[in-house]
């Protein structure tokens, strides 16, 4: 009978610390809620037009998919969003234009990709197609099966169109200051988790992954006055540049290259090599 109340009473304490962590994050999560705010609104600026546009030749098709990051949410300037700095920079190296399309939607989580990818035209054929998603992810406490499962689908779907696929994996999530402890190391690891199982089953579905947290995230952790936009939770300007610095590369090399063409579900290979003039690889994005 002793070993049996003590077994109790330890299982009782466990059960109330269990339910006080849970009470303790909860209340965290909301004092998070109430620090970032929504003092950018909810609406990222229309950065969609054909950028470098006086240069020689076709452009080249960007597509932005996503959440609040690939939208450009923070940036002050349409120019200063991501989707325009890759575009401009992709333009600057290959001396050619390029059209920039983004169906990203602030607030999206990856199971709102399908949605997304269902607004493009059918005809629609981007020549690389950028994703940013996985923020949301975490904070509403997503499974990471069912996250990658989203993403994995949104890629085939991309390479059946024809394009090439970059996709920047989950940002670090320690870096936002205004998330207090222990909340902000529990979201911290989920992201990095979430990061990991991205990039490997964005790869096996045939695209090209940029890890954020280990390219830009430390400038976050170490600038977070320029890193980050007025709602301390989105990139500011400068945080948009540096990330695009960080994608820039590998988006130039899925462009230039010939190996792993994309599954196509029809004959529009035509006209598409013309198209991919080889780009210079000077990376640095003003």
């Amino acid at each position: 009978m002793a070993r049996l109340r003590t077994a109790l009473v330890t299982g009782s304490a466990l059960v109330a610390a269990f339910l006080g962590a849970g009470l303790t994050l909860r209340r965290q999560a909301a004092i998070a809620r109430r620090r970032i705010g929504k003092p950018l609104g909810e609406q990222a600026l229309d950065a969609e037009r054909v950028w470098r546009r006086g240069r020689p030749g076709e452009p080249i098709e960007l597509l932005l998919v996503g959440d609040s990051v690939a939208a450009g949410l923070g940036a002050s300037r349409p120019k200063e969003t991501i989707g325009a700095r890759l575009a401009k920079a992709l333009g600057k190296h290959a001396d050619r234009p390029v059209r920039l399309r983004s169906v990203a939607v602030v607030g999206a989580e990856s199971r709102d990709l399908a949605a997304q990818l269902d607004r493009l035209d059918e005809t629609y054929t981007p020549d690389v197609a950028v994703i940013i998603v996985g923020g949301n992810d975490v904070t509403h406490r997503i499974p990471v099966p069912e996250s990658v499962t989203d993403l994995t689908a949104a890629i085939t779907r991309l390479r059946d169109r024809g394009a090439r696929v970059v996709v920047g994996t989950c940002p670090e999530l320690g870096a936002l200051r205004p998330v207090p402890q222990p909340l902000r190391t529990l979201v911290s690891r989920m992201s990095r988790r979430l990061a990991a199982a991205q990039a490997v089953a964005a790869e096996r579905a045939g695209a090209a992954t940029v890890d954020l947290r280990r390219t830009v995230g430390p400038l976050f952790f170490d600038e977070p006055a320029e890193m980050f936009s007025l709602d301390r939770f989105h990139p500011s300007p400068l945080g948009y540049r540096r990330t695009a610095t960080a994608m820039l590369p590998v988006v130039v090399r899925v462009l230039e290259s010939d190996d792993d063409e994309p599954r196509l579900t029809d004959d529009t290979t035509s006209g598409r090599a013309a198209k991919r003039a080889p780009i210079a690889h000077d990376h640095a994005i003003s």
